[in-house]
């Protein structure tokens, strides 16, 4: 861990990238940064997640308005971490009519929204360019328990929550007919797994449900579109990889009675040589230790993070040395 606070010394603009995946689909990405999915067609338009700010929404806009005028009729919300969701005013002038989320995702928002805007905002600035610009939290207009399916001129595109994961609420959209999926953060790919507000210990059975689909091409949370079925596979075994590996530590270092500085030191030990290189890995493994020591210690329902908590933690393992 470095001195400084979570992410504020990362100043560096990413490149961004907009790949066709098939004939209606496409990645919005950021080389590590937060990618969003859209879909296509003669019709109109979805979007999967928002982006942080409206002003960074833009620049998606801009890129969908290079392919076609058809209305920006849906959102997606794949989760409602701040950095996904709060650019969705900018869709409001693009005929914006639905923004369209689990059940869980809307418990959350309402549980923690306002104490996580400020606390992602803080620990990682760049990432919510125009942080004025936001005019409040994101509400979903369509809140849905079981599968939900669109037709987009014909296209079928499936929404649903395959089960729990990086949250309680997880979103994905799955194009049958084109065999591409859009997976939120449940799927990562040369990128850390933020799992401060997760479900450790579903979370690889989420992961089989989402590998059972079949998916061809596949657009994780963070990292490059996934764009053949070993590639897909090869996202899935190292997000799998991941979690089962911070949780297991977790669980060893909860069974031993140590202290959070030594479940760390313990974790680190295990995750550093295969994980220590990719993008937001000393960012995102202090809260993920917080979380899953906590979930390995019986506390089954994330503890709320805020600004204060952020830097309380972070401060508390930088003086163990």
């Amino acid at each position: 861990m470095t001195g400084q606070f979570a992410s504020i010394a990362d100043l560096d603009e990413k490149k961004t990238s907009f790949v066709q995946l098939s004939a209606h689909c496409w990645g919005y990405t950021a080389e590590g940064d937060p990618n969003a999915g859209v879909i296509i067609t003669d019709e109109s338009v979805l979007v999967v997640d928002t982006l942080a700010t409206p002003v960074m929404a833009r620049r998606l806009i801009g890129e969908i308005r290079r392919l076609t005028d058809r209305p920006i009729k849906y959102v997606v919300l794949s989760h409602y971490h701040a950095v996904r969701v709060l650019g969705a005013a900018a869709y409001r002038s693009e005929g914006l009519q639905e923004i369209i989320a689990s059940r869980g995702t809307y418990e959350m928002i309402a549980e923690r929204g306002a104490q996580d805007m400020q606390s992602e905002y803080e620990r990682f600035p760049r990432l919510f360019q125009a942080f004025e610009s936001i005019p409040g939290l994101t509400w979903p207009t369509l809140v849905f328990g079981g599968p939900l399916t669109l037709w987009m001129d014909g296209l079928e595109v499936c929404v649903m929550h395959p089960g729990a994961g990086h949250t309680r609420g997880d979103t994905v959209v799955w194009v049958p007919s084109e065999s591409v999926l859009f997976s939120g953060d449940l799927v990562e790919c040369e990128a850390a797994c933020y799992a401060g507000d997760a479900q450790l210990a579903d979370w690889p059975a989420t992961l089989a449900v989402i590998r059972a689909l079949g998916a061809e091409k596949l657009l994780p949370g963070r990292g490059p579109a996934l764009r053949d079925p070993a590639a897909v596979a090869r996202g899935i075994d190292y997000t799998t990889d991941f979690v089962s590996t911070l949780f297991a530590c977790a669980q060893e270092a909860v069974a031993a009675g140590m202290t959070l500085q030594q479940a760390m030191a313990h974790t680190r030990r295990a995750m550093d040589p295969k994980f220590g290189q990719v993008f937001i890995y000393e960012h995102c493994l202090p809260f993920d230790v917080v979380r899953a020591v906590d979930e390995a210690g019986g506390i089954r329902h994330p503890r709320i993070w805020t600004a204060e908590r952020d830097r309380e933690m972070w401060h508390a393992l930088q003086a163990t040395g």
